[in-house]
């Protein structure tokens, strides 16, 4: 794709105009070129897909690979902000599974796929409760306006990462203020990698003692004893597994607590809707993932051959991203979408990927979703923001979309 160095390319990702919804560009593009060509944060050109059918039919092409190391892998990142960041980048990626082709992917997949479905997810479901009620007694306790992000937003995805791996009781404090370091821009690039090297050592050691002892029963310690019955993972692997989870898990399903709460309160109207009916809580959260969409620029792939997509040929060795904001607006698939409709059938959305790498904890994520948006209001029928949503620190400086701080009033 050198030619397209030859003459000037829209950056991506694109800037949005407002919060709520995505770059106003992008209704252009998907109607225009679907299939189009930008240059990402690192300087590099890659292909943009924003049509939703085209989405879902890239990433389910087995020509396309996920490899990272590939040298023209689409980069998230400006060089600047690599340099300053490659310790931790190097940590939390390890050898990681969301980076693996075919056959690897599928092993280390299937090591996994049993701790995600949805009888074990339901097991799961009363514990999440539990963290749930707690986190929202801590919200109430808090000095107003209180932040729902330290106490609700962050807390409840790090506990319940905590439970599902295993994380001891008298460690779960300081596994949940690092989590919180990892996101928290306010910090320098030093204490974030320090909070990285520390969940780092965590793992490994809960791993290597988990190695020592008899069985758990907890996730580590089941894919420790799986793996002793058919060897997949490395030591280092089942480190860097439960690192994705926890990097995966906690970033994504908090910022979407975040922008689900800041949705209902200023929809009153479809609140009212799950308030009186929570029959509707399943779809309600598959819409707002659809309106969302925050993992704008994650989804990358490298052409491992010649690919014809939407009258486009994508040569082998060119990199693509597909935005999933732009596809999961798509007015061709989703009627009026700038419209948030809670009786729409969302499920076929991309905000999880789609293909053999669409996410593995999905079904996790609506659970607490589901549980928060619930028992919050619920809870606090009167809660409100203690400011404007359109003043708001918005994430617009970070690969997942979402909200630094929402101060609420109850």
């Amino acid at each position: 794709m050198s030619e397209m160095l030859d003459h000037e390319v829209p950056s991506f990702p694109m800037a949005r105009e407002c919060p709520m919804r995505p770059p106003a560009e992008y209704r252009e593009i998907r109607k225009q070129e679907p299939v189009s060509r930008v240059r990402m944060p690192d300087g590099q050109p890659a292909w943009l897909v924003a049509n939703h059918e085209l989405a879902r039919k890239l990433l389910a092409d087995p020509r396309v690979s996920s490899d990272r190391r590939h040298p023209a892998f689409p980069g998230r990142m400006t060089p600047e902000q690599r340099t300053a960041g490659e310790r931790v980048r190097r940590l939390n990626t390890r050898r990681s599974m969301i980076f693996l082709d075919p056959p690897d992917h599928g092993n280390h997949r299937r090591m996994l796929v049993s701790e995600f479905s949805l009888r074990r997810i339901a097991a799961l479901r009363p514990r999440v409760q539990e963290i749930v009620d707690r986190s929202i007694d801590n919200l109430l306790a808090a000095p107003h306006p209180a932040d729902l992000v330290e106490h609700v937003s962050l807390a409840v995805p790090s506990l319940v990462i905590c439970e599902l791996l295993g994380v001891p009781y008298e460690q779960r404090d300081s596994f949940h203020e690092w989590a919180r370091k990892l996101v928290d821009r306010t910090i320098s690039v030093q204490e974030r990698t320090a909070a990285s090297e520390a969940i780092n050592h965590l793992l490994e050691t809960l791993v290597i003692e988990k190695e020592q002892s008899a069985a758990t029963d907890d996730l580590i310690g089941r894919l420790i004893a799986r793996n002793r019955e058919t060897p997949v993972l490395t030591r280092d692997e089942i480190v860097g597994t439960a690192v994705l989870l926890l990097i995966a898990g906690h970033q994504s399903t908090a910022n979407m607590i975040s922008l689900g709460v800041v949705a209902l309160l200023e929809n009153p109207e479809q609140k009212a809707q799950v308030m009186a009916d929570p029959s509707l809580l399943p779809s309600a959260t598959d819409e707002m993932l659809r309106y969302f969409s925050i993992g704008e620029n994650l989804i990358a792939r490298v052409a491992a051959e010649d690919i014809e997509l939407g009258g486009v040929t994508i040569r082998k060795d060119e990199g693509i991203v597909v935005s999933g904001l732009a596809a999961d607006w798509d007015d061709e698939v989703f009627a009026n979408p700038e419209r948030l409709d809670f009786h729409r059938d969302s499920r076929h959305h991309i905000a999880f990927g789609y293909g053999m790498h669409q996410c593995l904890g999905q079904n996790l994520a609506r659970v607490e979703l589901e549980i928060v948006f619930e028992t919050l209001f619920r809870r606090l029928p009167n809660l409100s923001l203690a400011v404007p949503a359109d003043e708001l620190p918005y994430k617009n400086d970070a690969a997942i979309f979402g909200i630094y701080q929402v101060p609420v009033n109850f």
